[in-house]
This record gives structure tokens, C-alpha cells and sequence, in this order.
């Protein structure tokens, strides 16, 4: 009887604890799961290239890959920099652009595999204040921005991948992905024999250096210098040992609020990060494991800045890309890049304010959403929100029924339906099919129209479950995949 009393005491301490864990992570991420809409910047030397070398447009994958993949040594990329002054930056009006679209947070490249710190950094003179004839930190400008227009701010920073300061690691891609060098079957034997890197300069320290000198020191900076930081994006993390993983989540410890990626390393539980990140791809219903995720997808075909050679995203694409991310559960991280004078592209203006009209008329089918419990529809969309005692279900309807009457195959009685943009009441009926309601002949709007269903009780909700180490895989425009990840997941909307 001893015994078992113990082994009930045991689970019931062990249920409690479970649960007080569970209730600080949903605090942690509640803002984020409310969220739901983000900016993504990528911006660096690499944005004066365009993705262009030698004339040459490179041959693959996103343009701040153009060091790697073109073979740029470390002296010349160096010299390119000394160039960089974005005199055309400015930070209000990007983070104006952001809260116009609707986005709640925005997330900026402050130290991409170039090895270049986009801010004042004591461990690196390769940063924008002192190599550089701007000689101002660009992200003290964008924090302050941020707080002022009430924007979360969040920091991606490569952590392991470095290809100016030596000792980060390179990632080998051939010859053939950046331009037609005469010398590229030299080069790719050169690559091959010494791990990816291509420039001798590249191997003077070594990985423990690099992290000791170099990126322990700058996470300090960016945890310390730019106030209160809401997010962290790690990425690339192969190769990343499990000791430098433990230093850089030490540093953490004083920063719990912080929200952190899935990438600082693989397949170790201790490191999951708090939600997973999905790239350039939605996945489907069936691959989603019930944890916290985020799409992180472009504009158009590249990360970086392309002077050259485009392939937009409609807004239609992009509209739809949000709505079917959220009703999954997930947050969509949608990508702008300025080019090397901070000038953003008027088609990435034109983009984000058809987004921000639609989210002016239908955000409340967005923000603070979640999965509903039943198949998605055919026609279209569905989240729903619990407000105390009551839900609201809103169908986001691409595919308008040229007879009039939607089915809405859930199993519970509405109270009312209504036109979200303009609050107009629909006729419905509750019956054994589903929810039938009577809808104008003609679509409200020509992305998705929104019809906000009330019921007066508590919807079943979909649990968010703890992070585990199963990854997304992280894919070059060309599907491509990394070794380190999993299965590869194609867009559920398409162009």
C-alpha cells in the first residue's frame, strides 16, 4: 500500500510539474501564437551584388549566398564591402512598412554566413560601423524604431557559418552554382579537400577560436545592446558542437522571454529551440506534429537582394499563403531585401499594401487565431478564436459557390453568421450536414472573403505539444536538401 501511495505521489508531482512547464512555455509564446504575421529582412555587403558577379547572374539559390557559390575571395568580398553605405536606409519607414501589412514583429539578418555584423561589434572590425563608410549601426536605428511604433523585434544571427572571419564553417557548394569560372574544376577540388572552404584565409583559426573570439562575444552584444529583444533565429547549424550550443543557451538564462528557432543545433533534445521552422514551403495537415511553427518564405526567389531575373510572388499567392499557414496553427515570416543602398524595391511596397488592405478588412480572422477541429474545406479556410464562454469560427472562402449556399461541415450549432468586413448577417441553418449558409451572389473579395460564424459555448481546441527534435528541412530554391533534415514539403497554394 506503501508502494503504492509513493508511485501516486510520484505521477501527481510529476503531472504538476509537467503542466507548470507547459503553462510558462504558453505564456512565453502567447504574443507569438497571437501574432501570427511577421517581416523577415535579409540585408548585407552581399545586397550591393544583386546576385550579379563578374556580369554573370549567378547560377542558383538565394543572391547572400553569392560569396559561397561564386567563390569570392575573402580579400575581394572584403573590398565590396568597403563599399557598403546605405544612405537610403530608413529604419521608421521600414518598420511603418511592416505595421502597414499588418505584420506584429520583424526579424533582421544581423549576421549572415558572410561573416558581416550589421552593428557595432567589439569582437569583429568587420561590422557596418567600422569597415564601412556608413559608420552607423543600423540596428540601434531599427530597435528604436521598433519600440516606437510598439513592432517585437527579433535577431537571426549564423551562428557557425562564417566565411570572412576564420574558423566559421563554409558549406561546400560546387562551382557551378555561382558562374562559369575556368578554373572551377581546380576550385571544387580545392573545396573538397579542405571542408568547403575556398580561400586559405578562411582556415587561419580554428571552429573553437571562432566561437571564443567571435560569435559568443557578439550574441552578448545583441542580447545587450538593442533593449528588449522578442526573437532569435539561428540557422545552418551542421556541424555545430553540443558544447558551444550549451554556451550560447547559457547566455539565454538571463533572457527567458526570448523566443528562440529550431536551429542553433540538430537532433538534440536539450536545444529544440520553441517552435519549428519550415522554409519556403506549407507543410500539409499530415506533417505537422502539433508544436509551435513558422514558414519563413520570400517575395519572390531569392533571400537577398536580385538585381536581375525575378520571379514575384502575386498577391494573391502571398494572401493565401497567410490565411492557410493560420489556419494550420502556424506563423507565416514573410521576407523583404533592400538592396545595398537600403532602397526597397517598389514591387515589395505594392506586395505588402495589398496584404495590409486585406488584413485591414479580415485581420481578426488572423491575429490571436487557431486550428479549428474538423477537415479543411474544400472551398477554402477556417480558424476559430475563444472569447469566454463563446467561439468564433471564420471561414476564409477562396473558392465562392456559384450557388449560393456554402456547407460548413462542422458538427455544432452556430447562433449567428455574419460578413466579417462589414458585419452584414447571413442566413444559415443548422443541420446533420454541417452549417448551410446563404451567401451573396458575388464574392466581397477577390482573395478570400471572410463569413465569422459565433457559437455560444467553448470550441474543442487542438493542444500545442512540447518541441521534439524531428526538423523541417531547410531547402535551397532549387529543392535541394540539406543532409541534416527531414522530408521535403511542397506549398499547399500555388501561383
Amino acid at each position: 500500500m506503501k508502494k503504492l501511495l509513493l508511485l501516486l505521489l510520484t505521477l501527481t508531482l510529476s503531472l504538476q510539474g509537467s503542466l507548470a512547464q507547459t503553462t510558462e512555455q504558453d505564456r512565453k509564446m502567447k504574443w507569438w501564437r497571437e501574432a501570427r504575421f511577421g517581416m523577415f529582412i535579409h540585408w548585407g555587403p552581399y545586397s550591393i551584388l544583386g546576385g550579379v558577379y563578374n556580369d554573370y547572374l549567378q547560377r542558383l539559390g538565394g543572391t547572400e549566398w553569392i560569396m559561397n557559390r561564386c567563390k569570392i575571395p575573402v580579400k575581394e568580398y572584403r573590398a565590396i564591402t568597403r563599399t557598403f553605405n546605405p544612405v537610403k536606409y530608413d529604419a521608421e519607414a521600414w518598420v511603418k512598412m511592416a505595421k502597414d501589412a499588418g505584420m506584429k514583429y520583424l526579424v533582421i539578418t544581423t549576421k549572415h554566413h558572410d561573416g558581416f555584423a550589421m552593428f557595432k561589434s567589439n569582437a569583429s572590425r568587420y561590422n557596418i560601423v567600422d569597415f564601412t563608410p556608413y559608420g552607423k549601426d543600423i540596428l540601434d536605428a531599427l530597435a528604436k524604431a521598433c519600440r516606437k511604433h510598439d513592432m517585437k523585434l527579433g535577431f537571426y544571427y549564423s551562428q557557425i557559418q562564417d566565411w570572412n572571419n576564420p574558423g566559421g564553417t563554409t558549406h561546400r557548394r560546387p562551382m557551378s552554382q555561382g558562374w562559369p569560372n575556368p578554373k572551377a574544376e581546380e576550385i571544387d577540388a580545392y573545396t573538397l579537400a579542405h571542408n568547403g572552404s575556398w580561400d586559405p584565409l578562411q582556415q587561419t583559426a580554428t571552429l573553437e577560436e571562432y566561437f571564443d573570439n567571435v560569435a559568443i562575444p557578439q550574441i552578448k552584444e545583441l542580447l545587450t545592446n538593442y533593449g528588449d529583444i522578442a526573437v532569435f533565429f539561428w540557422d545552418t547549424p551542421s556541424g555545430m558542437p553540443e558544447k558551444y550550443a550549451q554556451k550560447i543557451s547559457n547566455l539565454f538564462k538571463d533572457h527567458p522571454h526570448i523566443i528562440t528557432n529550431d536551429r542553433l543545433i540538430r537532433g538534440n533534445e536539450k536545444y529544440t529551440g520553441d517552435y519549428k521552422t519550415p522554409e519556403q514551403t506549407i507543410p500539409t495537415l499530415k506533417q505537422l506534429d502539433g508544436t509551435d511553427w513558422e514558414t519563413c518564405m520570400t517575395l519572390n526567389d531569392s533571400w537577398g537582394y536580385k538585381k536581375r531575373g525575378c520571379t514575384w510572388k502575386t498577391s494573391r499567392t502571398l494572401i493565401l499563403n497567410l490565411i492557410d499557414i493560420v489556419s494550420k496553427g502556424g506563423n507565416y515570416l514573410l521576407n523583404i531585401a533592400p538592396d545595398g543602398e537600403g532602397s526597397i524595391p517598389e514591387i515589395n511596397y505594392r506586395r505588402l499594401k495589398d496584404i495590409g488592405n486585406w488584413m485591414k478588412k479580415y485581420g481578426e480572422s488572423i491575429y490571436g487565431t487557431e486550428r479549428v477541429q474538423t477537415d479543411e474545406p474544400k472551398w477554402g479556410r477556417c480558424t476559430q478564436k475563444i472569447a469566454g464562454n463563446r467561439t468564433y469560427v471564420y471561414l476564409h472562402v477562396i473558392d465562392w459557390p456559384e450557388d449560393g449556399q456554402l456547407l460548413f461541415r462542422l458538427y455544432e450549432d452556430a447562433a449567428s453568421a455574419t460578413l466579417l468586413h462589414n458585419g452584414h448577417p447571413l442566413k444559415f441553418k443548422n443541420t446533420h450536414d454541417g452549417i448551410y449558409i446563404d451567401l451573396p451572389k458575388e464574392a466581397p473579395d477577390q482573395y478570400a472573403s471572410v463569413i465569422k460564424l459565433e457559437f455560444n459555448k467553448k470550441l474543442p481546441q487542438i493542444k500545442i505539444k512540447p518541441m521534439n527534435t524531428t526538423n523541417y528541412e531547410i531547402v535551397d530554391e532549387n529543392n535541394k536538401k540539406d543532409k541534416e533534415n527531414a522530408q521535403i514539403q511542397k506549398p499547399i497554394l500555388q501561383n
